[in-house]
């Protein structure tokens, strides 16, 4: 795994052992970042189930002011505050290793730009990180939410919280689902 584009081009990622994390393709997150390209600088991004932190490593070298990292595995974190430190955005970084419940609280900022969302596919992740996603105040209208998900997922589920969809690319395994919250 490696950083496509921006400041840290070209540099490698190390990724967590074993099958707890799947990290996003390069090819994949080539084209999100191509589709999302014109909103990244500047940002305030948040990586949530980060893994390894390739996304949120991504926006930072795309030109986002600041990426937060939530992540509970401990060998995850390691991959991430090394690849933090191997691009050097250790001064645009934050690292939560908590609970996404917990670290989603933890996020202290008046509004979130960008949030990035791929839990385990299995065990309704979605379900609780939208409905508190749904009360936090940094997540307005304006924030743009992308949830990484199965193609035959059910996607009521962003509906039911709150969410409209704005977009979805789907790819051979997987898609990803473009959300705003909805005005009230």
């Amino acid at each position: 795994m490696r950083v496509i584009a921006g400041e840290a081009r070209r540099l490698k990622l190390v990724t967590p052992e074993g099958n707890d994390t799947r990290p996003t393709q390069d090819r994949i997150k080539e084209t999100l970042f191509n589709m999302i390209q014109n909103d990244v600088p500047g940002a305030v991004f948040i990586d949530v189930f980060a893994g390894s932190g390739g996304i949120g490593i991504e926006a930072l070298s795309r030109g986002a002011k600041k990426a937060y990292f939530i992540e509970n595995n401990i060998k995850a974190v390691k991959c991430i505050n090394q690849n933090i430190q191997t691009t050097k955005f250790e001064d645009r970084a934050t690292v939560l290793k908590q609970d996404v419940l917990v670290g989603l609280k933890n996020v202290r900022e008046a509004e979130v730009d960008i949030i990035f969302i791929d839990p385990p596919y299995e065990g309704g992740l979605y379900e609780r990180t939208f409905a508190l996603l749904a009360k936090l105040p940094y997540v307005t209208e304006y924030t743009m939410i992308i949830a990484e998900c199965n193609l035959d997922m059910d996607l009521s589920v962003f509906e039911d919280q709150g969410f409209e969809i704005t977009r979805e690319k789907r790819y051979k395994s997987n898609q990803h689902v473009f959300l705003r919250k909805c005005s009230q």
